[in-house]
């Protein structure tokens, strides 16, 4: 029995009544879910000054006539993008910053600049700390507690990773000399500012933060929120005091929060930490960071370390010859030395 194709006036073969055809039925009532998003086109612009257990607070209109803080949550669609103190974000909703009213980001802007950090330098995951900065205040006290050379490296290389510029500190120098500890950084293009735990020089160093983003970061105890303020006289930040057994500080500022100098541009205080992971971090740009080395560099073969044992890399050798100029050699070993703190475990 051979088979026949269908007369023209019989349905084709393998053809069914779509009207006979049961779909599914939405149990929620719900219209089904699109890829395609709104375009906020009334979203306004603001600036994230804190973070708090999912809550974003934002200022909208920034120097405006109608500045005003709007509390936020995030977009449904941003649930897996991190949003950080120092983010410029998209706003829509209840933008009247009024007592109730609730806004939601659904937009973070490009960022300038991000400072990260990791876990341990194992982890190769990183925690943005504060995006769009322009310098990293590092506060070290010069005695109780001790200076800690590799942790105050350990914030150096994450501001040379984030092309932030650096900013170092040293309070309480009416107790003790800071001399020694300075020494280690002598090599590095780093601002310095010594203050007394009396006195603090506070007309330097607006000078030095006016119309600029800065992050304040600094190990527990070391005078970081007295410092902040005393530029920030609204602030109220926590004052903790060291242990006279431990010789730590005590955590005081619990969240990152940007706070307006009165002379122009903010200070973001960030909670005192004792470690800082940088498995993050790419050496290379550690490198970049020393302009006038990282051209000798380039000249190193592939994969070069530029660590002592280095073998054939062109900085190491021309050190040795005197040809890295007056300053080379002490700049040489500022690299070697932060290049080798991504080799060791988290401080």
């Amino acid at each position: 029995m051979s088979w026949l194709p269908p007369d023209d006036d019989e349905e084709p073969y393998g053809s069914y009544d779509e009207s006979a055809v049961r779909s599914r039925p939405n149990p929620k009532a719900n219209r089904p879910r699109s890829k395609q998003r709104p375009a906020h086109d009334d979203a306004v612009v603001g600036r994230v000054v804190t973070v708090d257990r999912g809550r974003y607070l934002s200022l909208v209109d920034e120097g405006g006539p109608d500045e005003r803080e709007v509390l936020c949550t995030r977009a449904r669609e941003l649930r897996k993008v991190a949003i950080v103190t120092g983010d410029r974000v998209d706003v829509v909703g209840d933008v009247s910053g009024e007592e109730g009213a609730l806004g939601r980001i659904v937009r973070v802007h490009e960022r300038r600049t991000l400072l990260r950090r990791s876990a341990d330098d194992t982890d190769a995951v990183e925690r943005i700390v504060v995006a769009n900065a322009d310098q990293l205040m590092i506060v070290v006290a010069a005695v109780n507690p001790e200076p800690r050379p590799r942790l105050v490296d350990r914030y150096l290389v994450a501001a040379f990773d984030a092309g932030i510029a650096p900013l170092l500190v040293v309070t309480k120098t009416d107790l003790a000399d800071p001399a020694a500890f300075l020494a280690h950084f002598a090599g590095l293009d780093v601002r310095v500012v010594e203050s007394s735990a009396q006195h603090p020089p506070l007309e330097s160093l607006r000078a030095l933060l006016r119309d600029r983003t800065t992050v304040a970061v600094g190990h527990s105890g070391v005078g970081k929120s007295t410092l902040v303020n005393a530029l920030v006289p609204s602030a109220h930040r926590a004052i903790g005091h060291v242990n006279a057994v431990t010789g730590r500080g005590r955590h005081t500022s619990s969240s990152t929060i940007s706070l307006r100098l009165p002379d122009g541009g903010w200070i973001i205080d960030t909670p005192g930490v004792r470690s800082f992971g940088l498995g993050h971090v790419n050496p290379d740009n550690i490198v970049t960071a020393f302009g006038d080395l990282a051209d000798v560099a380039a000249e190193c073969p592939r994969g070069c370390t530029h660590l002592p044992d280095s073998p054939d890399c062109e900085l190491v050798d021309r050190a040795a010859r005197g040809e890295l100029g007056e300053l080379g050699p002490q700049r040489l070993d500022s690299l070697q030395r932060l290049l080798s703190t991504l080799t060791k475990s988290a401080y």
